[in-house]
């Protein structure tokens, strides 16, 4: 075996292989992700949808700046990590089943491992996709930073393991396509990135109305403003910041970096970008969802 195929396998110390799709080895195990199928939803049930690095953290901002005063006034002090807690990944030991309604979750699982009760339509689902290009940058950056994931660097290694499904939660092509195909399975909004950095008081505007949640001017104010990437980014609820040490490698960066469109261009040759965009013409081309690839596009 050569010596980029053998790189092109992810570290067992950081990932293990279960069910078609790469999990983190520190926090999870298969049998705790089997045992969600059987998880209880309740029909007010709020779970944002995500691949890694594609808005998840900052819609995690907003659901929880939506559903919780104590957030939006700054009263109180609860990191958005416990308001809107990871479903696989429940790094504070939460107890999800007596948790108050409504409970509000975040998962990066794809369409066929989430709790089968989901599929009953009535829990409410958020899914938000982000231009792959994107998407590959920023997880080739948070992977040098972060404890928990193994330090590739290469990107040219990184690019064909995030184009092989190589990384933790798998192909980014296969989880977009599933959920999008599966629609039908769910009640489900879909949003992007983009059109989240275009109309963040749009965005803002579609979710309460998708969660059926009614804000006066002044709340809707507060949430937009406390929403910004700028204003997230010193918020010390919402940039995941106090994980540093048992997330993060102390003093090599931030958890948001720089939540910006196109980025992509700083980092992938011509070479590159052609590389990535024979592979997703092929995998994407039945489905009719279009990304936005730089800010200067029309979104």
């Amino acid at each position: 075996m050569s010596e980029t195929e053998l790189t092109m396998e992810p570290s067992e110390e950081f990932l293990f292989q279960h069910k078609g799709i790469y999990f983190q080895s520190h926090f999870v195990t298969p049998e705790y992700i089997d045992s969600l199928e059987d998880f209880e939803i309740r029909d007010s049930d709020v779970f944002v949808v995500t691949y890694p690095k594609s808005g998840t953290v900052w819609t995690q901002n907003i659901l929880s700046l939506i559903h919780h005063e104590g957030h939006r006034d700054g009263t109180e002090n609860v990191q958005t990590v416990d308001r809107v807690p990871w479903l696989e990944y429940n790094i504070h030991n939460i107890d999800y089943v007596h948790r108050p309604s409504p409970r509000l979750f975040t998962t990066h699982l794809p369409y066929y491992l989430v709790p089968r009760d989901l599929r009953n339509r009535r829990a409410k689902v958020i899914y938000v996709a982000r231009n792959p290009k994107d998407v590959v940058v920023s997880y080739f950056h948070f992977s040098s930073l972060s404890v928990l994931l193994e330090t590739i660097p290469d990107f040219n290694i990184f690019l064909e393991r995030f184009l092989a499904g190589k990384v933790l939660a798998g192909s980014w092509l296969d989880h977009v396509r599933g959920w999008y195909t599966h629609r039908d399975d769910f009640n489900i909004l879909f949003l992007t990135y983009e059109e989240m950095k275009k109309d963040l008081r749009g965005t803002v505007l579609k979710i309460c109305r998708f969660l059926g949640k009614q804000l006066n001017e002044k709340e809707l104010d507060t949430v937009v403003e406390n929403a910004t990437f700028d204003k997230m980014k010193t918020d010390p609820r919402a940039n995941y910041n106090s994980m540093e040490g048992n997330l993060l490698e102390r003093g090599k960066g931030h958890f948001l970096r720089k939540g910006i469109v196109g980025d992509w261009k700083n980092t992938m040759t011509v070479a590159q970008s052609e590389r990535f965009d024979n592979v997703f013409k092929e995998k994407m081309k039945d489905l009719s969802s279009t990304f936005t690839w730089d800010i200067n596009d029309d979104i």
